[in-house]
């Protein structure tokens, strides 16, 4: 008999789960929406009654073998803690092994849902297996995963991997997190919006300037645009591009993985997006590592998530077991 792992991606608007075996085959998904009224006090609740209703329709139930999930927010993954998940309204720790481990007597493994979505892509996407790997996210925010040797890289205080806020602009845009100029405060969909206003607003010929005035612009826009050989748009990628590639250029130069991989909304760019950082990355970076670290889309999308926390889930038990 197979084993299995059910693998949770926690968003703060959909929960995704998988039901996955030994090999990454996916054999089963599905999800529910996250209610995180009243403090997220729901959500858990959810989130076992719902692995309940499909474990009482899978005939093998002892063939499910542990739990992992990838979540936003703080994580203590010894404790299988979660906090500052103010996406979910979660102000306090949340006891989620702990909870999610006495209702089904089985193991429960958390950990940052960046780094959860760096093992998916590790495991069966663009990350072809390798034990060095490096997983970029561009949404909203910039995230990411650092796996080195084999390990997914945490830091002493849970921090490691916070690719976002690399300084790639000294004395620039203010950021979130307080210091200036983060590679987030320029290559996010929030950065790449503020850009593109500033140059639709120096050219007020182009087709950017003209869909500003109609529309909000988002990054979506920019790269459509950009793609149609609009001047101002090409301005603006090259500009995120520019500092995309220094950003990553450092990660590989401290790193030197095999593959740096890209995800993420703005990554629906593709080869657009590939191609233009690498007019800039390849002159950033030490020679050795221009030969040997390369850039590549993720291949998983909204899969890396489940993927990566079953993953999580397997590690998780080899190592419980001492196999590892």
């Amino acid at each position: 008999m197979d084993d299995f792992y059910i693998g949770i991606d926690l968003g703060g608007t959909t929960i995704k789960f998988g039901l996955i075996n030994n090999d990454g085959l996916v054999k089963e998904k599905w999800h529910i929406k996250t209610n995180s009224d009243n403090l997220g006090e729901q959500i858990l609740p959810d989130i076992i009654n719902s692995i309940e209703k499909h474990l009482l329709k899978n005939k093998n139930r002892d063939s499910i073998k542990a739990i992992g999930m990838g979540s936003p927010g703080s994580i203590n993954s010894i404790k299988g803690t979660v906090s500052g998940a103010f996406n979910l309204n979660w102000t306090t720790e949340q006891p989620l092994k702990e909870r999610i481990e006495s209702a089904f007597k089985i193991p429960f493994f958390v950990d940052n849902d960046a780094n959860v979505a760096a093992l998916g892509e590790r495991w069966m996407g663009a990350g072809e297996k390798s034990n060095d790997v490096v997983f970029v996210t561009l949404g909203t925010g910039i995230g990411g995963g650092i796996i080195a040797n084999g390990h997914l890289i945490h830091g002493i205080a849970g921090s490691g991997g916070e690719i976002g806020h690399l300084i790639v602009e000294p004395n620039g845009y203010l950021c979130t997190c307080g210091n200036r100029g983060c590679l987030e405060t320029i290559a996010s969909a929030s950065g790449i919006a503020r850009i593109a206003d500033e140059i639709s607003h120096k050219d007020h010929n182009g087709k950017l300037a003209k869909a500003a005035q109609k529309e909000a612009i988002d990054a979506k826009v920019v790269f459509d645009l950009a793609k149609a050989n609009d001047s101002s748009a090409l301005k603006v990628v090259d500009q995120i591009t520019y500092y995309l590639a220094l950003g990553l250029s450092q990660i590989a130069d401290m790193l030197n993985p095999k593959y740096i991989i890209i995800g993420g909304g703005i990554s629906q760019s593709g080869t657009f997006l590939i191609d233009h950082i690498n007019k800039y990355f390849p002159n950033f970076v030490f020679p050795n590592v221009r030969e040997t670290t390369s850039l590549k889309l993720a291949k998983l999308g909204n899969s890396a998530g489940i993927l990566g926390a079953a993953y999580l889930a397997k590690i998780g038990l080899q190592k419980k077991r001492g196999n590892i």
